[in-house]
């Protein structure tokens, strides 16, 4: 990315001649506080502001103010308590320019009540505003407390491109301030997503299994939801949409905002399944990379490198899927590839409550399918556990086709953690019930599992479920490269390849594949029909993460990873 100029206008100076807007004319009968009011320029005159614009609800055209080859939006072009209530298309910038907000960016209205959400006319997405982005547009905070929330009704459609992606980051990341630390985290807040879909953190009636769960004044606070910021979730819509992301890359995320949360990379609160996600990278950020609130939304081709808190975290009843995702943790500080529960709030619940939710069918039931988890066994972060799945208080979950390795390096944390598989409390029941499956699944760490009953759970997902333990000591290199024959996962350059299944080794044997996997963790056993191949990337195969995201192959970073040979 090629930014020529990164000139910032004083926010009272927005729109004014000294600050490279001679272009737009301020009349004081249309001026909105210190925000350009764009009048098309008479025949002959200049260029045309290249900047976004929306209409008010006056009727106004307000429109940010070029600087250099950006733009740049003050809080009163859009603000967390300044809403955008009008659509709003973003387009792409020539010469690698990008599109700066001194605010956040909030789209649409929040709402505490039915009755206010229905004077409004929102009753599920697509009622409120849609914000529009172009392929190949680059988004930039300038205050590390700013973030983007898109509430129930809004909807966003950000569409890139492997050739042109859409990419959210901050300034500092603009003018190469992170070059030389790639895993920089706190540079703005992080994005939101609300939708109307179902969140155990309501009542409901009905079950989900009939199809008939209904509830009333269902207003869950979002994460960063305070003051001005607030926003929420929730609703009875499994099927809403809040739009479509692909070949998005959400950057350098996780500063504290208002209300003091740590914002994700992306928090989807309760999203439905008629949301598209696809192609979507997080990286380098200080909390979760994705965290699922509830909600039905799927995934498909999802890249998080450097997440210093839980890669992949969901709650609250989510029930979606994620087809083919690669985790690539931080070398120094990291938690969980995968940290999971199925009921909030669990510990202020009775055990009948606890039964009474699953029997409803809202506990969280997700399936994930080709992950590749490539961990380390950090100590020195502040997120320290460098572990690998943990899964507790009702979860219930399917894992196909998937790798889950740490062994990297040699284990650096206490007796117990950088383990591969924790599973606690109610959804150890759900493991021994068979509402727990791994079909095809490798577990390559020091410490196989953890937590209470380690011994137990590593027994019964052996007997019970189509999951393998390499048995490992100290570091141990799992690729094909290697000088560890027996343990042969991985291959590539850059080794975040599946070697195919037929020639993988663990514990210095052949693998072959269990002749019947479930189709889903409810199901009964069907005969399997396999890939080639487990795990999220393969090259001769798949190789879905190449040419659009950050960090990983060579020409997208300053640094090698951490794991590559020397």
């Amino acid at each position: 990315m090629r930014i020529t100029s990164l000139l910032f206008c004083g926010t009272a100076a927005l729109g004014l001649a000294g600050c490279g807007s001679g272009d737009i004319n301020i009349s004081p009968s249309t001026s909105v506080g210190d925000t350009t009011i764009n009048n098309p320029p008479a025949s002959g005159g200049p260029a045309a502001n290249p900047c976004a614009s929306y209409t008010n609800t006056g009727g106004q055209t307000i429109q940010g103010s070029p600087s250099g080859d950006n733009c740049v939006y003050s809080p009163a072009f859009v603000d967390s308590g300044n809403n955008l209530l009008s659509d709003l298309f973003i387009p792409a910038l020539p010469n690698g320019g990008a599109h700066i907000f001194q605010g956040s960016l909030f789209v649409g209205n929040t709402y505490r009540s039915d009755a206010a959400m229905a004077a409004a006319g929102i009753a599920q997405g697509g009622d409120g505003p849609e914000l529009s982005i172009e392929a190949g547009t680059t988004i930039a905070f300038e205050d590390n407390s700013s973030f983007l929330v898109i509430n129930r009704g809004a909807r966003i459609f950000a569409v890139g491109r492997a050739d042109a992606p859409i990419t959210i980051t901050c300034t500092a990341d603009l003018v190469g301030d992170l070059d030389n630390d790639p895993e920089r985290v706190e540079c703005w807040g992080g994005m939101v997503v609300n939708g109307f879909g179902i969140t155990n953190q309501c009542e409901y009636t009905g079950t989900r299994a009939a199809g008939n769960l209904q509830t009333s004044e269902c207003h869950v606070d979002s994460e960063g939801s305070a003051g001005l910021d607030e926003n929420q979730h929730g609703g009875s819509n499994p099927s809403d949409s809040s739009g479509r992301l692909e070949y998005f890359i959400v950057k350098h995320t996780g500063a504290e905002v208002g209300n003091g949360d740590e914002l994700n990379g992306i928090t989807f609160s309760a999203v439905g399944s008629n949301t598209i996600v696809r192609n979507l990278q997080v990286y380098s950020t200080f909390d979760d990379g994705i965290e699922m609130f509830g909600g039905s939304v799927s995934f498909e081709n999802v890249a998080l490198v450097y997440v210093r808190d839980d890669s992949i975290d969901f709650d609250d009843g989510w029930d979606g899927t994620i087809q083919n995702a690669l985790v690539i943790q931080s070398e120094t500080d990291a938690d969980h590839c995968i940290e999971a529960d199925g009921i909030g709030n669990f510990s202020t619940l009775d055990s009948a409550t606890i039964e009474s939710i699953i029997a409803q069918g809202i506990n969280t039931r997700s399936v994930i399918n080709n992950l590749t988890c490539l961990g380390t066994p950090s100590s020195t972060g502040t997120h320290s556990e460098g572990s690998g799945w943990r899964f507790r208080e009702g979860v219930f979950v399917e894992i196909n086709d998937s790798l889950m390795i740490n062994s990297f390096k040699a284990p650096e944390g206490a007796a117990g953690t950088n383990y591969c598989l924790r599973i606690d409390n109610r959804s150890q029941q759900a493991l021994l019930d068979g509402d727990i499956q791994f079909n095809s699944v490798i577990f390559a760490c020091n410490t196989p599992t953890g937590g209470s009953n380690a011994a137990l759970i590593r027994q019964a997902v052996t007997d019970n479920t189509g999951a393998i333990f390499a048995n490992i000591t100290g570091a141990k290199d799992p690729t094909a490269a290697g000088a560890d024959t027996d343990l042969q996962l991985l291959e590539g350059t850059t080794p975040v390849f599946s070697i195919d299944f037929d020639t993988m080794v663990v514990n210095d044997a052949m693998l072959t594949r269990p002749p019947f996997v479930r189709a889903n963790w409810n199901d009964e056993p069907v005969p399997g029909s396999f890939n080639a191949y487990i795990g999220a990337l393969s090259q001769g195969d798949v190789n879905w993460a190449q040419g659009w995201t950050f960090g990983i192959f060579p020409g997208s970073r300053s640094q090698p990873l951490w794991f590559e040979a020397e």
